[in-house]
């Protein structure tokens, strides 16, 4: 590794790994975009990334570094070379992925490379630069991994079954077409009644929060405060469930559903769900109740309130963000859930989201069909994650350390 110790031989390394990595992304993105055939190229790659990445250790300044590989790379592309090679593809879709590459390369580099010397390079500055690198590409590689597959999930469910038979593998969409490229969305609604699987879902999932609180609030609690024997072993118990997988108990749960008339109800479903998620809540509760300051609620018994009272009027308005972000985890499992509803669930009045999503996947339903339904069960309860993450992250964070 002491060969790498140097910037003359660090900078064109990671210059030259870093722009195979952008022209690949950019060839992904732009083939999903304009349906049109992009590939990296690994020779050029390190031809044209090398001397960029040695670039980068004389020329510090951002700008300058954008605008020498955006024009260095539309110079080469327009002549069919560079690190993003194409094949019949217009002079305005060239442009823009030589401006993306250009961009995505250019910046990145003088970032990676910020006071790497181009001599011989300690060990902090080695490392400092090979740790930029390594958080860049991770980056780019998980987010690759969470967006690539909901925008496949989207433009598949815009498409109409002509264009899906065509071209399945074409994801760019025809903005001319207006309103009309959301009728697998108005189909659904209107044929396939999702409008009624996601009032059934919502509702269902907020009753499982609100049983799910009523019994973990108080078992929580009285794991976090009060003696007794046994505490710590049901303590430490609680996630013991969660050491069973649901497939195992998945036909005990069918004979006892079916022989007490529950299986095909809501009402089944209801008491199922919350014993699922009542031992997570648990754990998570009582850690944060413990973290909670005693000397509080003892000076609301000394006032004259009894334990109810003090749950009610001082424990619970101190635990709102642990309670936030229980009921929105469960909120989530519940919305989520699969295998119970599949298993319990034949009459199509009654499905859940999940369950409704289910029955399109069939050579009868157009495909677009069951992508407009994952779209619609996954948009809602993302926004509703994105707008209420940092209740969660606090709640959970507070529940772990205090524990």
């Amino acid at each position: 590794m002491r060969y790498l110790r140097f910037g003359y031989v660090t900078g064109p390394l990671i210059g030259a790994l870093w722009t195979f990595l952008i022209a690949t992304t950019v060839s992904v993105a732009m083939s999903f975009a304009t349906g049109d055939a992009y590939r990296p190229s690994i020779t050029q790659s390190v031809i044209f990334g090398a001397p960029l990445g040695l670039a980068a250790l004389y020329f510090r300044d951002m700008r300058v570094m954008m605008v020498l590989a955006v024009a260095v790379l539309a110079a080469l592309l327009f002549v069919g070379l560079g690190p993003l090679l194409t094949d019949d593809v217009g002079a305005g879709a060239k442009a823009i992925a030589a401006l993306l590459t250009g961009v995505g390369i250019g910046w990145p580099l003088v970032r990676f490379l910020h006071d790497t010397p181009l001599g011989a390079l300690s060990r902090h500055a080695f490392e400092e630069a090979a740790i930029r690198f390594l958080s860049g590409s991770g980056y780019i590689f998980f987010t690759a991994i969470v967006i690539i597959p909901f925008y496949v999930m989207v433009m598949t469910s815009l498409k109409n079954q002509a264009e899906l038979m065509v071209n399945p593998l074409d994801f760019s969409i025809d903005l001319s077409q207006g309103w009309d490229l959301f009728r697998s969305y108005t189909e659904l609604i209107r044929d396939f009644d999702f409008g009624w699987y996601l009032w059934t879902s919502f509702y269902v999932s907020v009753l499982t929060v609100l049983i799910t609180l009523l019994f973990s609030v108080p078992g929580a609690y009285a794991v976090a405060r009060l003696r007794f024997q046994g505490r710590a072993a049901f303590s430490r118990s609680i996630l013991l469930i969660y050491m069973v997988p649901m497939i195992v108990l998945a036909l005990p749960i069918y004979i006892v559903f079916s022989m007490t008339g529950l299986r095909n109800t809501i009402i089944g479903i209801v008491l199922i769900y919350p014993v699922t998620t009542i031992p997570v809540a648990l754990y998570m509760l009582q850690g944060y109740f413990r973290g909670l300051p005693a000397e509080v609620e003892e000076a609301g018994l000394m006032d004259g309130l009894n334990r109810l009272q003090v749950i009610w009027k001082i424990t619970l308005p101190l635990s709102l963000p642990a309670l936030a972000s229980v009921a929105l985890y469960v909120f989530m499992i519940a919305w989520n859930e699969f295998l119970l509803a599949f298993m319990l669930l034949d009459d199509p009045s009654k499905f859940t989201l999940t369950r409704g999503i289910a029955s399109l996947n069939s050579s009868e339903i157009p495909r677009q069909h069951l992508m407009a339904g994952a779209v619609i069960a996954t948009v809602p309860i993302m926004v509703m994650f994105l707008g209420l993450e940092r209740f969660m992250t606090r709640g959970m964070t507070a529940g772990a350390v205090k524990g």
